[in-house]
Parts: structure tokens; sequence; C-alpha cells
């Protein structure tokens, strides 16, 4: 691709935009998509036909790439709902079990982001369906699954920190030191 063939492509930059912004509805989105096909069309430079239109090749490369990010969209909700419904009928632990869990939980749960604490106690500790936990917050069940599943993982993470292999084992009466 010449050098005039770029110019070409990043003098219509509004143009594209507008095009992205009207299939996808977010601008940050649409903006997204834009510079990742710029990446696409610069890595792809060969498929580009001398005789053809730059311009059109480049909305063909944004065709494509609207495509596959509805396909990534797509794929991505319908993983989150499967995990959501698995967790949904998750076998939860007796309140016996519960009023054993390792004690240095409510010392970590401090350490971490609020959003993490709130679905934490809400969903594992108070054993509200995640569904609802995604409802009364005004969330997608895909985020609310995706937010769960972060908590999680920094919950681990610090109990890791501070229980060490006592955390790893699943220990459900930890003695290890804070």
């Amino acid at each position: 691709m010449t050098e005039t063939a770029i110019h070409t492509i990043l003098e219509q930059r509004r143009q594209f935009l507008g095009f992205l912004k009207r299939r996808v509805g977010d601008a940050a989105e649409a903006e997204d998509i834009l510079q990742a096909a710029y990446m696409r069309a610069l890595r792809h430079e060969d498929r580009f036909e001398k005789d053809e239109s730059v311009v059109a090749w480049f909305y063909r490369v944004l065709r494509n790439a609207v495509i596959d990010h509805y396909r990534r969209r797509s794929s991505e909700g319908k993983a989150m709902d499967a995990w959501g419904r698995e967790l949904e009928t998750a076998v939860h632990p007796s309140h016996e079990v519960q009023d054993e869990i390792c004690g240095c939980i409510g010392s970590v749960l401090e350490n971490l982001k609020p959003e993490y604490v709130e679905v934490i106690r809400a969903v594992d500790l108070g054993e509200q369906p995640l569904k609802e936990f995604a409802e009364k917050r005004g969330l997608s069940a895909s985020n609310a699954g995706v937010r769960a599943h972060r908590a999680r993982a920094a919950l681990k993470k610090e109990l890791v920190k501070t229980c060490g292999s006592c955390s790893e084992h699943g220990c459900l009466n930890c003695n290890c030191r804070r």
C-alpha cells in the first residue's frame, strides 16, 4: 500500500467512524473497531488490489470488522449466560459449613474493590441468585457474571497472599497467621 493510499484512508476517518457508529450504535465501540481495522489493513495490505479504490477496499475491511465484532459479542454473551445458569444451579454449602468458613474472609474482603465485595457478599455469602443481583443493580447477566468471576479471582489472590497454603487447599477452619 502506498503512502498516498494510507493518507487517503486517514483522511476518510470521519466517514468511516460514521459508518461504524450506524452499525454498532456506540461511539466508543466504533472507535475501537476503526482502530483495529486500521491495524488489520496495515497487516493485510498485500490483499489490496492496485486497480481497486483504497476507500472501497477499506469499507470491505470495516464491514468484516463489524461482522467479527457481532460474532464475538454473541459468543461472549452465550458463554456468560451459560455460566450464569450454571452458577444459579450450583450447590451452596449448608449453614453449618458456612459458619466454619475461614475467618480471614472478613478481613480480606476489606482489601477488595467495593463492587467486588458487594457481589461476593450478595451472591456467594448471601446466597442471592446472580440474575437477581444483576437485576437489582441494573446490570446485564453477563456483566454480573464477569464481575462475580473477577471478584472471586481477586478474593482468591488475597486469601493466598494472606493465608498461604491454607487457602490453596480449601481449609474450612483456617488457623493461619494474619
